[in-house]
């Protein structure tokens, strides 16, 4: 069985709907089936270690919160998320596949509540959370994403947000592949479940080159 030399962070991003979830658990197996169970791990933000249901519900389901108290709490989440779990699996040689990272507060909290970028940047710099080697972002019409919502039963505080504010989001998505294209790679998440396999298989082939 091949092994893995050294561990890969790769991030999926997107708007709600755009189906990031199904590709993520598409790419483990797929990963797995290469270099064995073992060496792939699916985590997410937020909420992605031991702690973090509490922190996950009540950033997702709480009544109202400030713009930077949610910032904050985010940056908490995602330093214990990246100290417990990130961190230890990349240092084991571990594909991390992270739904959700960096780039969702950028794109939500920056381009969707209008904070300065310098806020992100100063948590960033002083939490010194690493960069991932691959941001697979699932590009979808606003339009298409809330009509593949529907079907779910109960939504967050972000999914329930105003359409300017999500289109906000959205475009700081489209924003964020332009200023760092080496990184981010737009995927057509508009496509079927399998095409859109296929385009992250290529994307994740081709940048590592397996």
């Amino acid at each position: 069985m091949t092994t893995v030399k050294t561990g890969r962070l790769i991030s999926f991003e997107g708007i709600d709907g755009c189906g990031k979830s199904t590709q993520a658990s598409l790419l483990m197996r797929r990963l797995e089936a290469l270099y064995g169970k073992d060496a792939v791990l699916l985590t997410h933000e937020p909420g992605g270690w031991s702690g973090g249901e509490v922190v996950r519900n009540l950033l997702l389901h709480a009544t109202s919160m400030s713009p930077l108290g949610e910032l904050f709490l985010f940056a908490a989440d995602r330093c214990e998320h990246v100290r417990e779990v990130i961190l230890p699996a990349l240092s084991r040689g571990v594909w991390v596949l992270c739904e959700r990272f960096l780039d969702s507060t950028v794109a939500y909290q920056v381009y969707g509540r209008g904070l300065p970028p310098d806020y992100v940047a100063t948590i960033g710099a002083w939490a010194s959370f690493p960069q991932p080697d691959l941001t697979l972002y699932y590009d979808i019409s606003l339009d298409l994403a809330m009509e593949r919502r529907r079907n779910r039963a109960h939504a967050d505080r972000f999914e329930s947000e105003h359409r300017s504010f999500l289109e906000r989001a959205n475009g700081g998505y489209r924003e964020l592949q332009l200023q760092y294209p080496s990184r981010i790679v737009r995927l057509d998440a508009s496509a079927g479940v399998t095409e859109v396999a296929e385009m992250t298989w290529r994307a994740v082939s081709q940048r590592f080159r397996l």
